[in-house]
């Protein structure tokens, strides 16, 4: 598509997988917070005085991620990808066998086709336009497509593999979302919550839910640096590509720590990567709005990264004629999903704000 294409990609590519941190530092918060409620309540009864500040659990959660960002070659570690797929299976039956088990012993189907009952039409409008976003969020892998069929070995090409391997992913997730949101909203109605495990944790099995929380926070912690790699990885090449004779940028130091092997440090990378997970900390404790801040990503990025440069790609590629069916058609997709994506963008920044604003 060309050299501007290719720098508009990148920016939106980089904003958003910064906005993912962001969204996992408050999402992981929620998960510490539901445990710690749960236990409260199970030991103290449900009329206890049970709350905790989220922002103690964002500034523990960007603690650890600046660890876990000074790990060399942390994007090289396949076990981090065999564990977050355990984590999300365990997380995801759980909330699925709850939500099951909730709606059968409720005896009827809480919640209705209108949905969360609102006071005006305007505030059902924005409700909608948010759900979207979420919705849209559901499925971010595309931001880090290329990352990573990059990684792949071929033969089988890798075209192939990553076909295969994003039709088995996408029907997989496409069940445990639609199993986990309808019984979810079957159990809770118009109480349920945007993360659906910590509505269950105030009641028995509390040490179930426990769990699958502590699921949800181990795989967030690995999650949050598979997406913070390809930033890493492009500030390390932009700034040894732009000043070759600094020794801050290009020089590594050997440091000796008691009982652990030699480990290299390089000055920017402690200092880049410092203040990259500092700032999505601090948007996190700034805006901890769990539904419209996931809904504001899914809204941004789902148009730009996931159809348009996509379907302009494919007509590239496959050299589809201007104005011939297939191409018209594909053109008409990206506009319907355009105006569904500005829609749910201006309810989910609405959402952000009333949210502030109280």
């Amino acid at each position: 598509l060309g050299s501007s294409s290719a720098w508009v990609c990148q920016l939106l590519q980089q904003t958003a997988l910064f906005g993912y941190g962001i969204a996992y530092t408050i999402t992981a918060s929620i998960s510490f917070r539901a445990i710690l409620k749960a236990n409260c309540y199970h030991a103290h009864g449900h009329d206890a005085p049970c709350s905790f500040d989220g922002s103690y659990y964002m500034l523990m959660f960007g603690g650890a991620q600046l660890l876990l960002s000074s790990i060399p070659d942390f994007h090289d570690m396949a076990w981090l990808s065999v564990v977050a797929a355990v984590m999300s299976f365990s997380y995801a039956f759980i909330g699925l066998g709850l939500g099951l088990a909730s709606t059968i012993s409720n005896g009827v189907i809480k919640g209705s086709i209108t949905g969360v009952p609102t006071k005006t039409p305007l505030a059902k409008v924005w409700r909608v336009s948010q759900a979207i976003g979420d919705i849209a969020f559901a499925y971010p892998y595309s931001l880090i497509l290329l990352e990573i069929q990059d990684t792949l070995k071929s033969p089988p090409a890798e075209n192939k593999t990553m076909k295969k391997a994003s039709i088995i992913s996408i029907l997989v997730t496409t069940f445990f979302y639609l199993c986990c949101g309808c019984f979810g909203y079957a159990a809770f109605g118009s109480d349920a919550p945007g993360n659906l495990l910590t509505g269950f944790g105030f009641y028995e099995p509390y040490w179930l839910i426990d769990f699958a929380n502590a699921c949800i926070i181990l795989h967030l912690l690995g999650g949050y640096q598979v997406y913070s790699q390809p930033i890493y990885q492009f500030a390390d090449r932009y700034f040894a590509e732009r000043y070759p004779g600094s020794g801050f940028v290009n020089d590594f130091h050997t440091v000796k720590v008691p009982l652990l092997p030699p480990y290299r440090v390089n000055l920017l990378r402690v200092c880049f990567r410092t203040v990259y997970v500092g700032s999505t900390t601090a948007v996190a404790l700034f805006f901890p709005y769990f539904n419209e801040i996931l809904a504001l990503l899914g809204a941004l990025n789902f148009w730009p990264l996931a159809i348009y440069f996509p379907v302009e790609m494919y007509f590239i590629q496959r050299k589809v004629p201007r104005w011939s069916t297939r191409w018209l058609v594909l053109q008409g997709f990206s506009t319907v999903c355009l105006l569904v994506s500005a829609f749910a963008l201006v309810g989910s920044i609405q959402g952000v704000i009333s949210q502030k604003l109280g």
